[in-house]
C-alpha cells in the first residue's frame, strides 16, 4: 500500500473546477480536492457519514408487478381458460352452485401461484444480495473488503485482474491497467488506462483517466477514487443494473406447456364426442349432458400441476441454495440431474484453500515448518530437530523477503486468522510471523517503492525496496523454473555461489512429489537512487534464496463428495497450474479413477482436436493448464457426447464456464466475471456442494415427475368413469363439483407433499439422465392407463355394489367420492418410490410433509362427508362404519397391486442388470445412457 500512498501526482495546471461529467478532465490534486479525499483512504467515521449523506452505491430495483397484475397473470395458463370456460357456460345456464365452485377452483388454483411467485420473488433477491459486488478499499490506511453498496464518494478503490468496478473511478495509480468496456461503450477491446486527464469533451470511450462502474478489469493493477455512485454512475444513467439473476424456462417447463395444449386438444375432442354419443345415442337431454361435458373437462384437467411445477422448482432452488448452491439460471437445476463430467478446479474447491509453508529447501538444507493454516503457530525443524529462525540467518532473510514481496496481509479477529489478498501470500506471510518477523515492521523499514506485479505470462512478482542509508533491493517471488532463470547465484552459508539449476530441479521435484506447490524467493541489490522497475531491471542477476514449498490439502468433505459422484456415474477431473507430480499426489488423495496419467498444457498443445477427444475423456488429472486449456477441455469433452459442469474462478475461465453445459463460479473467491459466465455459484467454494447440487437436482427432477405420475392417473381415472357411464348409459357415478373438490384439494394437497420428498437412496447410484428425457414415456402412458383402470374399477364397482345394496344415489356418489379419495392416498404412499418397494417402514411412516398433507386431507374429506353446509354443495350424505372400512379396504388392495406391480418391474430389471428399471427412470422412459441425450 505504500506504493500507493508514495504515488507522484501527474503535474499539471490547476483548475479548481469539478464538474461531475468532466472528473476525466481533471488533475489528481483537484480530483482528491473536490471530492475530499487522500491517497491512504477514507476513515470509518468520514465512510458512514457520506454513506448517509449519499446513500447506498446501488441502482433502484425495476419496478415489479404490483400484488393485483401478479394474482390475475396466475390465470393466464391455458388449463385455467378451460375452466372459465366452463364456469361462464355453467352460470349462462343458471347451475350457480357449479359456477361459484369452479370459480373458486380457479381463484384458489392463482392463490397458490401468486403466493409462490411472492416467494420466489423474495428469494431472488436474496439470490442477489448473495451475489452481490464486493470491493476493495483502503479505509484507516488498511486495505479491506467491503460491500460495493457500502462505497461511498472519496473512497480510494483498489482494482486487480477480475474484478468489476464498483463505481465511477477517477484513476490515481495504473500499472499496466487494462479495462473491458463493452458493457458501457460495445467496443470489445480492452482499454489501456493511465492517471493522465484527458480533455473534457473526450468521448466515454476516450476518457482513459476513468475506470466506470460495471466494466471489467482485465489485466495490471490501479487504484482509483470514487467520484460518483449509484444513480450518478455512467452505467446508472444509461441501463441499470448489469447482473441479475435471469430466470428462464426450463426444458420441462416447455414440455409441460406443449403437453398442456395437446391435452387440452385431447379433452375438447373427447367431450364433443362424449356429448355426441350422449344425445344421439343415449338421448341424454342436451342440458344434462352439457353438464356431463363440463364434468368431464373438469376430471380431465391437472389443474393443480401448474401450480406443483412452481412449488416443486422453488423448493429444489431453496434446497440447493441451503447446500450453498445458489442457482443463477433455472435450467442449471435440470441440467445437474445429467451431468456426466466435473472438471473442478483444484484449489479452494477440491482444497481447503488455506495454504501452508511446509518446506523450506535452500542451497544446503530442507526445513520442515509446523502449523496449519493462517495461524501464526508453529516452529522450524530441520531433520527432525527444532531450530530458532536467529540459528539461521538465511532462513531469517527468505522470511523476510516472503513479506516485503506480498500485496496480501492478514487479520485475526476472535481467535480466526483470515488473508485478504492471495491465499499462497498469506501463507509467507505467515511463515515471517512464525519466524519472528513483523510485517508492519518490516515494511516500515523497508518501504515499497514500486512493483511488477504477478501476470500469468511472466509468471513472477518483483518489488523494489529502498531502506533508511539509501540502500535498495528487488525482492522476487515466482515460479521456480522462471525464477531459476532469472539468477545468477545463490545463497549458501553466507555467500554467493554460482547456480546449479540441476540441484533446484530436483529439489522442485521432491518436494512437488509431497503434493506441495512450489515458490522460489530471489533478492538482488540496486542502486539507492533507483525508483522505478522495469522488466530490464529483473531479466537477470539474481541471487536465490531458496523454495518455498506450500500445501493445500484436500478438503476431507471433497474426498467423500468425488466417491459419491463417481458411484453417480460422474467422471470427476481435476484442471490445475500446479506441476504434474503436484496434481498426482492430489489426485490420489482424492481418489480419482485416473490419477497416475497426467497431461500438462504443453501436452495439450501438441494434440490435435481428435485425439484430444479420445485422451480428455480417459485423463483425470491436466496439470499447469491455462483458461484456454480449459475451455478446449470443455469442448473435446462435449464432442464426445459428454455434459460438462465446469468450475472457475478467474476472468479468464469465463469462456470455459460459458462454454460448459453447467458453468459453476466460486462465490467466496470468484472475480464477477466468472459469476456473469455461471448458471450455479458456490457460496463456500467446496466441491462437495457441487455434488450436492447434482443430488438436490435430480432430486428434483424426480418428484416432479413423481408428482406428474400421481396426478395424471387420478385424472385419468376421473375422466374413464365420467365417459364410461356416458357410453353405458349409466348414471354419473361422480359429479363434476365432486370431481373439482377432489382435484383441488385432495390431489393438488398430495401432489404438493411429493415436492418435499427427500432424495432416494439410490439418486447418487445411477448413470446420470440424457438430457433428451420425453415427458410422456412408455412408462408414465403404461402407468396412466393401468392406474386410470385401478381407480376406474374402484369408483364404479363401490357406486354399482351401494347401488345394488340399495344406497341412494346421492349416498353411493359419497361413497365413490370417499374411495377416489382413499385411493389417491394409498397411491401416494406407492409412487413415493418408483424404484423400490413402498412396503417399508420408510415407506409407510413416510415424511413429515406426506403426514400433513395425509393428515390435512382425512380432516377435509370428513368435512366434506359429514359437515351439513358441505351437503348443500356437494350433495354428500354421511358414510357409516361399515362401509368406511370397506372404503379402506379398496385403498390396501389398490396398494397391494401396485406394489405387486413394481415388484415385477423391479425384478424384470434385476435380470437385465440395470441399477434400476432403466438409467435415470426406465420407468420414466430414459434409456439407460450416461451421454447427452438427443
Amino acid at each position: 500500500m505504500a506504493a500507493i500512498e508514495q504515488q507522484d501526482l501527474p503535474a499539471g495546471p490547476v483548475n479548481h473546477a469539478t464538474d461531475l461529467k468532466s472528473w476525466h478532465a481533471l488533475r489528481v490534486e483537484e480530483v482528491l480536492a473536490g471530492r475530499d479525499a487522500s491517497p491512504s483512504g477514507l476513515t470509518d467515521r468520514a465512510a458512514r457519514s457520506r454513506l448517509a449523506m449519499h446513500g447506498p452505491n446501488r441502482l433502484p430495483a425495476p419496478k415489479g408487478r404490483g400484488a393485483l397484475l401478479r394474482f390475475l397473470s396466475q390465470f393466464n395458463n391455458l388449463l385455467i381458460y378451460v375452466l372459465l370456460g366452463a364456469a361462464a357456460l355453467t352460470a349462462a345456464l343458471g347451475h350457480w352452485i357449479d359456477t361459484k365452485v369452479i370459480l373458486a377452483v380457479a381463484i384458489v388454483n392463482a392463490t397458490i401461484g401468486f403466493v409462490q411467485e411472492g416467494k420466489a420473488e423474495r428469494a431472488l433477491q436474496a439470490i442477489q444480495r448473495m451475489l452481490s459486488l464486493r470491493a476493495t478499499v483502503l479505509r484507516n490506511r488498511q486495505r479491506t473488503t467491503v460491500a460495493a453498496e457500502d462505497l461511498v464518494p472519496g473512497d480510494l478503490v483498489i482494482l486487480e485482474p477480475g474484478d468489476r468496478v464498483p463505481a465511477d473511478l477517477r484513476l490515481i495509480r495504473a500499472k499496466g491497467l487494462r479495462v473491458q468496456e463493452a458493457a458501457l461503450t460495445g467496443e470489445s477491446v480492452p482499454v489501456d488506462k493511465s492517471v493522465d486527464a484527458v480533455p473534457p469533451d473526450a468521448a466515454l470511450g476516450d476518457r482513459t483517466s476513468m475506470a466506470y462502474a460495471g466494466t471489467l478489469v482485465t489485466a495490471g493493477q490501479g487504484a482509483g477514487i470514487a467520484v460518483e455512485t449509484g444513480v450518478h454512475t455512467e452505467i446508472g444513467r444509461i441501463s441499470g443494473m448489469l447482473t441479475r439473476v435471469q430466470q428462464l424456462s426450463t426444458p420441462l417447463l416447455r414440455q409441460m406447456n406443449v403437453f398442456a395444449r395437446w391435452l387440452t386438444v385431447f379433452i375438447l375432442v373427447v367431450a364433443s364426442l362424449v356429448f355426441a354419443v350422449g344425445v344421439t345415442l343415449r338421448d341424454f337431454a342436451p342440458v344434462e349432458m352439457f353438464m356431463v361435458v363440463v364434468g368431464l373437462a373438469v376430471a380431465a384437467i391437472p389443474e393443480g400441476l401448474p401450480a406443483i411445477l412452481t412449488v416443486t422448482l422453488a423448493i429444489g432452488v431453496q434446497r440447493m441454495a441451503s447446500r450453498h448452491a445458489i442457482i443463477r439460471r433455472l435450467p442449471a437445476v435440470e441440467t445437474l440431474g445429467s451431468v456426466t463430467i466435473i472438471c473442478s478446479d483444484k484449489t479452494g474447491t477440491l482444497t481447503r484453500n488455506e495454504m501452508t509453508v511446509r518446506s523450506i529447501a535452500t542451497a544446503e538444507h530442507v526445513f520442515d515448518v509446523d502449523g496449519v493454516g493462517y495461524a501464526p503457530r508453529g516452529g522450524f525443524s530441520l531433520k527432525g530437530r527444532e531450530i530458532l529462525p536467529e540459528q539461521s540467518p538465511l532462513l531469517e532473510e527468505i522470511a523476510r523477503s516472503a513479506i516485503l514481496c506480498n500485496d496480501s496481509n492478514l487479520q485475526e479477529e476472535n481467535g480466526d486468522w483470515t488473508v485478504h489478498g492471495d491465499p499462497m501470500e498469506g501463507a509467507l506471510l505467515t511463515l515471517g510471523l512464525k519466524a519472528g518477523l513483523d510485517a508492519a515492521f518490516e515494511s516500515k523499514s523497508l518501504p515499497r517503492v514500486d512493483s511488477i506485479p504477478f501476470d500469468a505470462e511472466h509468471r513472477f512478482m518483483a518489488t523494489l525496496h529502498h531502506g533508511h542509508r539509501c540502500e535498495a533491493v528487488i525482492c522476487l517471488k515466482g515460479a521456480p523454473e522462471r525464477v531459476i532463470e532469472m539468477c545468477r547465484s545463490h545463497r549458501r552459508e553466507g555467500k554467493d555461489e554460482p547456480i546449479r539449476p540441476e540441484y533446484w530441479h530436483e529439489r522442485i521435484e521432491r518436494m512437488a512429489a509431497r503434493g506441495q506447490r512450489v515458490l522460489a524467493l530471489a533478492v538482488k541489490p540496486a542502486e539507492g537512487r533507483h525508483r522505478e522497475l522495469r522488466f530490464d531491471d529483473v531479466e537477470n542477476g539474481f541471487i536465490l534464496l531458496g523454495l518455498v514449498g506450500l500445501i493445500d490439502p484436500p478438503r476431507e468433505e471433497a474426498v467423500a463428495a468425488v466417491a459419491e459422484c463417481q458411484a453417480a456415474g460422474i467422471r470427476v477431473k481435476m484442471i490445475t497450474g500446479d506441476h504434474g507430480s503436484t496434481a498426482r499426489a492430489i489426485a490420489g488423495q482424492l481418489g480419482l479413477v485416473n490419477r497416475r496419467e497426467v497431461l500438462t498444457g504443453n501436452d495439450l498443445d501438441a494434440l490435435d482436436d481428435q485425439v484430444l477427444i479420445r485422451r480428455a475423456s480417459d485423463v483425470d488429472v491436466f496439470a499447469r493448464t491455462s483458461p484456454e486449456h480449459k475451455l478446449r477441455l470443455v469442448q473435446a469433452l462435449q464432442a464426445a457426447g459428454e455434459v460438462v459442469a465446469m468450475t472457475g474462478d478467474g476472468v479468464n475461465d469465463a469462456p470455459a464456464l460459458k462454454r460448459a453445459d453447467v458453468g459453476i463460479a466460486m462465490g467466496g473467491n470468484g472475480t464477477e466475471a466468472a459469476k456473469e459466465a455461471s448458471e450455479m455459484v458456490l457460496a463456500d467454494d467446496n466441491f462437495a456442494s457441487i455434488a450436492a447440487a447434482v443430488r438436490e437436482g435430480r432430486t428434483v427432477y424426480d418428484n416432479l415427475k413423481k408428482a406428474i405420475v400421481f396426478l395424471l392417473p387420478v385424472n385419468g381415472g376421473e375422466s374413464f368413469a365420467i365417459i364410461t357411464a356416458i357410453v353405458l348409459g349409466y348414471t354419473l357415478p361422480i359429479t363434476p363439483l365432486q370431481i373439482l373438490w377432489v382435484n383441488m384439494v385432495s390431489s393438488v394437497g398430495l401432489a404438493i407433499a411429493l415436492a418435499f420428498e427427500p432424495s432416494e437412496t439410490d439418486v447418487m447410484k445411477r448413470p446420470p439422465r440424457p438430457t433428451g428425457t420425453p415427458l410422456l414415456s412408455a412408462f408414465l402412458a403404461w402407468r396412466i392407463v393401468f392406474v386410470s383402470m385401478l381407480f376406474l374399477a374402484g369408483i364404479f364397482g363401490v357406486f354399482a355394489w351401494t347401488r345394488a345394496q340399495g344406497a341412494s344415489l346421492e349416498e353411493a356418489r359419497t361413497y365413490a367420492v370417499n374411495t377416489l379419495v382413499v385411493m389417491e392416498i394409498f397411491y401416494l404412499f406407492s409412487v413415493r418410490f418408483l424404484r423400490a418397494p413402498s412396503l417399508t417402514i420408510k415407506g409407510i411412516v413416510g415424511t413429515r410433509a406426506v403426514l400433513v398433507a395425509v393428515a390435512a386431507i382425512v380432516f377435509l374429506q370428513l368435512v366434506f362427508t359429514y359437515a351439513p353446509f358441505m351437503e348443500a354443495f356437494f350433495d354428500t350424505r354421511p358414510v357409516d362404519f361399515i362401509h368406511g372400512m370397506e372404503i379402506i379396504g379398496i385403498g390396501i388392495a389398490l396398494f397391494a397391486v401396485l406394489e405387486f406391480e413394481k415388484g415385477i418391474r423391479l425384478r424384470l430389471a434385476a435380470r437385465r442388470r440395470d441399477p434400476a428399471p432403466g438409467a435415470e427412470t426406465a420407468e420414466l422412459g430414459s434409456a439407460p445412457a450416461s451421454r447427452r441425450g438427443p
